[in-house]
């Protein structure tokens, strides 16, 4: 199971949480500055699997930002480093060749891709024209809701 995921920039700055266990703020804040500091103190050549406390961190690099996965040590790292291989996919497709500012301004859009490809810290499905498409409609429903509400005619749906 995945039990987290943090998406950051070179310069430290995340873009991106998704937690799928229970942790106290702090002890979630102590991850992230831990995974920031290690993870951008790493040599390109390095292996992308690292011992974090008592789980495994997988991370991946794609252009400024890295991909970081905290699993436990029974899970599988080449499934978990294909998942966010996925998930730049699924992002690519929707956002057309992603960068960092599209997680910054299309956060809630890059969130929703991110629920219909795992859930509860598992794969949900890994077609990604399927999870592309359900994760659109869901995008293009709620889009409509908030023009809705911001007109005043929210009671039509």
């Amino acid at each position: 199971m995945i039990q987290y995921l943090l998406i950051f920039s070179k310069q430290g700055k995340i873009r991106l949480a998704k937690w799928y266990i229970t942790l106290p703020s702090k002890a979630k804040a102590k991850i992230m500055n831990d995974m920031i500091q290690v993870v951008l103190s790493r040599r390109l050549r390095m292996c992308n699997v690292l011992e974090y406390k008592d789980t495994k961190v997988i991370y991946k690099r794609y252009a400024s930002l890295f991909f970081v996965c905290g699993i436990g040590h029974d899970e599988n790292e080449l499934m978990v480093l294909e998942i966010i291989h996925r998930y730049v996919e699924l992002l690519d497709l929707f956002f057309g060749n992603v960068c960092e500012l599209d997680l910054v301004y299309g956060f809630e859009d890059a969130y929703m891709i991110l629920d219909e490809l795992i859930v509860a810290g598992e794969l949900q499905d890994s077609n990604k024209h399927l999870v592309l498409k359900t994760a659109t409609e869901l995008i293009d429903e709620e889009s409509t809701q908030k023009v809705l509400e911001e007109l005043g005619l929210a009671q039509l749906l």
